[in-house]
């Protein structure tokens, strides 16, 4: 497989993209960046389904990185996986990009550098009193790269819009792509049928919950995070948190909650046919292909992929 290039494994949620990644980081001797958008938060473990103990020997990054209640950013990822990489790959390393955040993943290939977006109080203020579906269709009418798949609460739909709204203020600070060299990436997607990836992602569910995900949450505020921050990161943490401070009971939040995840999981595949069109190329592997398979798949790919380079 060729040393200069990016192997990225992306997919919805409930795909098997971990295993499948650490399967290929073991074969080709690489370390594993993360492309999760709560997986960088420390404490935040069953919630985002960090699976720790599935990359065993395999190096990763990204995922740790900051305290629960802290509001990450795209600028701030692109920062950090610059610097994940160039360590990587100035110690000789290959590199895999593993996750489900398509924001980031489409970022890193197109190589988008971004400006930091400050806080804006008094649009804060203006939108304080919207609903989430208001908020989401003032977002939707913004030219935005941001992603919606993960704008399932007031705070982070405010926030994008707040970043929207900064850039188109401050056109001299539109947001650039400059050539680098992840134009020189190998996209894996891992497919997963609609049938298939609604069974797993309940199943999941129900192992997380049984596996504490409640005391987590539970752990997470008595620590000192704020249930409105735990709310902001959406999905698992938005549900078990209003259970945890008696907004829900257990069923209307394992109910509404599931319904949540099976709907971001679609918003995930809309997002990954977007970046298809907006010209990123995905070769698609069942989700189901076992580990050697798969990576001798991505090995004919590789070469592919590293012929096609070369004869351009």
């Amino acid at each position: 497989m060729d040393d200069n290039l990016l192997y990225v494994i992306t997919g919805p949620t409930a795909s098997g993209k971990t295993a499948k990644a650490v399967a290929l980081a073991k074969a080709i001797n690489a370390e594993i960046i993360s492309a999760d958008s709560r997986q960088i938060y420390r404490g935040m473990d069953l919630g985002t389904g960090k699976d720790i103990d599935e990359y065993g020997t395999v190096p990763y990054h990204l995922i740790d990185i900051c305290n629960a209640g802290y509001q990450y950013n795209l600028y701030e990822y692109l920062r950090d996986f610059k610097s994940a990489y160039l360590d990587i790959c100035n110690r000789g390393k290959r590199a895999i990009l593993c996750g489900g955040t398509g924001l980031y993943v489409e970022s890193v290939i197109k190589g988008i550098e971004l400006p930091p977006v400050p806080e804006n109080p008094e649009l804060r203020n203006a939108l304080a009193d919207k609903s989430l579906q208001e908020l989401t269709d003032i977002l939707s009418q913004m030219k935005t790269l941001h992603n919606v798949t993960d704008v399932d609460s007031c705070k982070r739909a405010i926030r994008a819009i707040e970043i929207q709204k900064y850039y188109h203020d401050n056109p001299q600070l539109q947001i650039k792509t400059t050539p680098h060299p992840m134009e020189n990436a190998l996209v894996i997607g891992i497919y997963i049928d609609r049938e298939n990836r609604r069974a797993r992602i309940t199943r999941r569910l129900r192992d997380r919950l049984e596996c504490g995900m409640v005391d987590e949450v539970r752990r997470l505020i008595d620590n000192g995070v704020a249930p409105d921050d735990l709310i902001y990161y959406g999905l698992e943490y938005k549900y078990v948190t209003q259970y945890v401070i008696g907004k829900l009971s257990y069923d209307e939040m394992f109910s509404q909650l599931e319904i949540a995840i099976h709907q971001f999981a679609k918003r995930q595949m809309t997002w990954f046919r977007g970046m298809e069109r907006r010209g990123t190329r995905i070769h698609w592997l069942p989700f189901d292909m076992d580990n050697d398979e798969f990576v001798a798949s991505v090995a004919k790919l590789a070469a592919s992929t590293v012929d096609f380079e070369q004869n351009k």
